[in-house]
């Protein structure tokens, strides 16, 4: 139970950490310049979700994934959530395509970089926590 409670609090911390660097790439406009229409906020209401959500899946840290490597179990474990927005929340729920390539030709892979930051401040906060 307590590995847990450590998880989805380091999730959430991943989570907050995701949500600066989209604003930050909103912000300097790296996002537009590379041509791919996602926007960050720091706005709590566009943060709230995020950060449960961001709690949710660091508990797929739970997973026995290449436990010996931080970077590389982060982005293994960013492909799961990444997956499901790309696949799944874009294509059905938001009708902005397979892997979001309305929003942009680099969306899958603006995606996964923004997945992997949350999982890799996950990563680094659970071993901080240990």
């Amino acid at each position: 139970m307590k590995n847990a409670l450590v998880f989805f609090a380091a999730g959430c911390v991943g989570a907050v950490i995701q949500c600066l660097i989209m604003w930050l790439f909103t912000h300097y406009g790296i996002t537009h310049a590379l041509h791919v229409n996602l926007a960050g906020s720091l706005a709590p209401a566009w943060m709230y979700p995020r950060i449960v959500w961001g709690g949710l899946w660091g508990l797929l840290f739970l997973l026995p994934i290449l436990a010996s490597s931080l970077v590389a179990r982060s982005f293994v474990i960013a492909l799961i959530p990444a997956g499901v927005q790309l696949f799944v929340i874009y294509p059905f729920y938001e009708s902005k395509g397979v892997a979001g390539l309305s929003l942009g030709l680099l969306t899958p892979f603006v995606v996964l970089f923004f997945f992997w930051v949350w999982a890799l401040a996950a990563a680094i906060t659970i071993k901080v926590a240990k």
